[in-house]
Formats: C-alpha cells, sequence, structure tokens
C-alpha cells in the first residue's frame, strides 16, 4: 500500500508526527552539520526534515515520488519540491552533496533501481542518508503511523543493499524507542525513552537510520566471483597469477 502525501502531511501535524519530527531531526542534524555550500536534496518525503538546512544549504530540493504524490513546499516562498520518478531522477551525474531519504526506500518497489539513481546523482564525496522501518521495532507492526506502511528492512538487509548498490555504510543508529501512541505526557517522556532505549534495546528501534558513503571504485575478487564476471588479468601476468584466474572463470 503506497500512502498519499496527504496522509503524511496529516502525521506530522499530529502531536505524535511533532515528536517523531523532533526525535528524527535531533539525529539528522547530529550528523550532518555544517552543510554550507552544499547541496541537500530530500527524497520521499523529508520536507518535515528539511526545513533546519534552508538558510544553511547552498542548495535544497525536495523530490517526491509520483506513487506519493506531491505538494508545495516551502508554502511562503520559492517551491523547492517537485514530482518526480523514484528511478529516473530529474538530476545530473555527482550534482548532490548530501542526499537524505525519509519514506523513501521501503515505499518504492524499484529498490535496487532507486539506489543506484541515488548513486549516480551524489558527487563523489557524496553522502547518503536513510531513516527506514526497522523489521524488529513496533512501529514497523502497526499501520497507524507511516512507518508501519511498505517494507521495513533489518540492518543486515539495508547493509546488502547498499553494499550492492556501491555505497558503504559509515554511520548506524536507531530512533523512536518510545510507542507509536500520542499524548502530552509520552511526548514528554519522549527523550528519557530514547535514552533508556538506544542503551539498553537498540536492536529494537523503530527505525533505522543508516549514513553511508558513495563508493566510485567497484569490487572485485569474491563479488565478481560471486556473479561469474572475468577478472582481467595484467599482460605479462605470472602463470600462478593466470592459473589462479582460470580457476575462477
Amino acid at each position: 500500500m503506497h500512502l498519499d502525501v496527504s496522509d503524511l502531511q496529516d502525521f506530522y501535524a499530529t502531536g505524535l508526527g511533532q515528536t517523531v519530527r523532533r526525535l528524527l531531526s535531533h539525529r539528522i542534524r547530529a550528523r550532518w552539520r555544517g552543510l554550507s555550500g552544499s547541496t541537500l536534496i530530500g527524497l520521499g518525503f523529508a520536507t518535515p526534515y528539511l526545513g533546519a538546512f534552508r538558510n544553511e544549504a547552498r542548495r535544497i530540493g525536495a523530490l517526491m515520488p509520483e506513487t506519493q504524490g506531491a505538494l508545495i513546499w516551502p508554502t511562503r516562498a520559492p517551491v523547492l519540491s517537485v514530482l518526480v520518478e523514484d528511478d529516473h531522477l530529474p538530476l545530473a551525474d555527482s550534482s548532490v552533496d548530501c542526499l537524505l531519504g525519509v519514506h523513501c526506500l521501503e515505499m518504492t518497489e524499484r529498490t535496487r533501481h532507486l539506489l543506484r539513481e541515488m548513486w549516480r546523482v551524489l558527487s563523489p564525496e557524496g553522502r547518503l542518508m536513510l531513516v527506514v522501518p526497522n523489521r524488529r521495532g513496533v512501529w514497523a507492526r502497526l499501520d497507524k503511523t507511516p512507518f508501519g506502511h511498505g517494507r521495513p528492512y533489518s540492518r543486515r538487509q539495508l547493509d546488502a543493499l547498499l553494499t550492492d548498490a556501491m555505497f558503504t555504510p559509515i554511520d548506524w543508529s536507531g530512533a523512536l524507542f518510545m510507542p507509536p501512541i500520542g499524548g502530552k505526557m509520552l511526548a514528554r517522556s519522549a527523550t528519557a525513552w530514547e535514552r533508556a532505549g538506544a542503551a539498553l534495546s537498540p536492536a529494537f528501534a523503530g527505525v533505522i537510520i543508516v549514513e553511508a558513503r558513495k563508493e566510485t571504485v567497484a569490487p572485485i575478487g569474491k563479488a565478481a566471483k560471486s556473479r561469474g564476471l572475468r577478472v582481467l588479468v595484467p599482460l605479462g601476468a605470472s602463470p600462478q597469477t593466470r592459473a589462479k584466474n582460470d580457476r575462477t572463470r
């Protein structure tokens, strides 16, 4: 089931949505500081988290998948949002410094194509950050919030997907240890829930947050062998090297 952009907007207008926004924004800002002069793009429904960077990043934009729909963002400034096909982003190669995906990876039916597009548009030193529902968390089991829709992931699954798409994860963390229940009392204790959860049960976070670096050289060796690819041997290589290569074909 695909969530409509209006459903996502309505969720973030609730008290629980505002708490989620505050907690996740804190995590995102803890990793991404000093983006002055950078190009920052949000993909999926990342607008609740992009606003904090509007006066910092040199360029900023929000790409919203056609399966979700788009809204005008921001409402009182030049529009920075656009409707896109998630496997064909309207950006030039290596044009983005930081790419933030929220309500994105779990919603697409073309996961590998989307990750390859993310890789294409990121600069050689670019950073990707994904916020994804945790398969082991409570939030993925209840469909009353956006994190209960789409496909949740485990850390191992995310690591495999990112590595296959030529990304190297450089930081893992979790968030939303509180139960997905509204109420002022729970909102006031949300920070305490986060601290206790991170210390006592990090594997059961509601979402996984992973930051990854774009790799520009494809790995060979095991990856190449497992796919049946020929490993090229330099001209003049020793007979032992050639024999070893022949055994991998």
